[in-house]
């Protein structure tokens, strides 16, 4: 059986895992969901003080998973969604898992293209300098723009009011501008021969990261010799890890990363 570690999102804690950790575990895996750095607490302690996580940096957040993983009795399968799935990439950069799924990731540097509706999503930290010093909080709308916008806004409230939290926006300002900053923290050696099996995961309709910039992503992989697939699913919103059918994404993602890193 598999060690499988995931790795959550921005405006999100493991909580948004609850349904591939159970999944997982019931096949028999063992399965890690670590929180980012000073997030491992309720959701409502989350929004009532995010005082421990203001200034988090992608850097924290690598270091932070580094460490958990490098204790590990074996590489582990590491999947993460969205920012997740940039750290996933940024793991792997480190030589570390025996596999990798990034699902709707967050770009590296290098990705040049913003689509629009990705801009509007982002721009909700972005519009302000001061929120690179301080976690910000979605919208009921904002969140339904940008993750559950395939529901209507009644049915996304329920979803919002259970999971969303103030995400960090140190993080996203690193990765906005990481085309700008030689030494970015979202850089990644794409020409890399020796990194474990990656798979991107896209999604059709997703406004956060939509499709277009994961398949640009994956294009920069191009030039190395190590296995960087791409699996696009057209009718997939931000909300994918707990969208309807996502037991068939998680089992596809799953099924893809133990062959693989067999494989490998």
């Amino acid at each position: 059986m598999a060690t499988i570690v995931l790795i959550h999102g921005l405006w999100l804690t493991p909580l948004s895992w609850e349904g591939w950790k159970g999944r997982f575990e019931s096949k028999g895996h063992t399965v890690l969901a670590p929180a980012w750095p000073g997030m491992d607490k309720p959701v409502e302690e989350l929004r009532r003080d995010t005082s421990g996580y203001d200034r988090l940096g992608l850097r924290e957040i690598v270091d932070s998973y580094d460490q958990t993983i490098r204790e590990l009795d074996q590489p582990p399968i590491i999947m993460g969604h969205s920012f997740g799935g940039l750290i996933t990439q940024l793991l792997l950069d480190r030589g570390l898992g025996a596999a990798g799924v990034a699902i709707h990731p967050a770009p590296i540097k290098g990705v040049l293209i913003l689509p629009p509706a990705q801009l509007k999503v982002s721009w909700t930290i972005l519009k302000s300098p001061a929120n690179r010093h301080r976690a910000v909080m979605l919208t009921p709308e904002e969140f339904h723009y940008g993750f559950t916008n395939l529901m209507t806004l009644e049915e996304s409230k329920p979803i919002y009011d259970r999971l969303a939290v103030p995400g960090p926006g140190r993080t996203l300002f690193q990765a906005a501008f990481a085309n700008f900053n030689p030494k970015a923290e979202s850089k990644v050696d794409t020409r890399k021969d020796d990194r474990a099996p990656l798979l991107l995961l896209a999604g059709g309709k997703d406004h956060t990261v939509p499709g277009s910039t994961v398949r640009a992503a994956h294009k920069l992989y191009r030039h190395s010799n190590a296995v960087v697939d791409l699996r696009e699913y057209p009718d997939r919103s931000h909300y994918t890890f707990a969208q309807q059918g996502w037991e068939d994404v998680a089992d596809g993602a799953l099924d893809w990363a133990i062959a693989h890193a067999r494989a490998a």
